[in-house]
């Protein structure tokens, strides 16, 4: 029950990210990309985590639902760090 838990906590504070990305005007462009793509491979995993416990843990299904968790696992990674990066101004020299 624990995975569950924290898959639905997880995956409520993802959507919730993406709506919010989208809501925002002036939000950059690939953190509402990368929120969205993270929004929808939450959607497919739940989907697919459904069809992995119905299907009794059938591997090629376990398989695709740990590619699509690394993948959900990298948009979300790229959104936190789009979101934090602090664009340095760049170094001009007098030529």
């Amino acid at each position: 029950w624990m995975h569950r838990l924290i898959a639905a906590t997880a995956g409520t504070l993802i959507i919730a990210t993406a709506v919010g990305s989208c809501l925002n005007k002036n939000s950059n462009k690939k953190i509402k990309f990368t929120s969205i793509l993270a929004a929808l491979l939450v959607i497919t995993q739940i989907t697919l985590g459904a069809l992995v416990i119905d299907t009794k843990l059938h591997a090629v299904l376990v398989a695709i639902h740990l590619g699509i968790g690394i993948w959900l696992f990298a948009m979300t990674l790229l959104t936190t760090l789009f979101a934090f990066r602090i664009d340095k101004p760049s170094i001009k020299t007098n030529a």
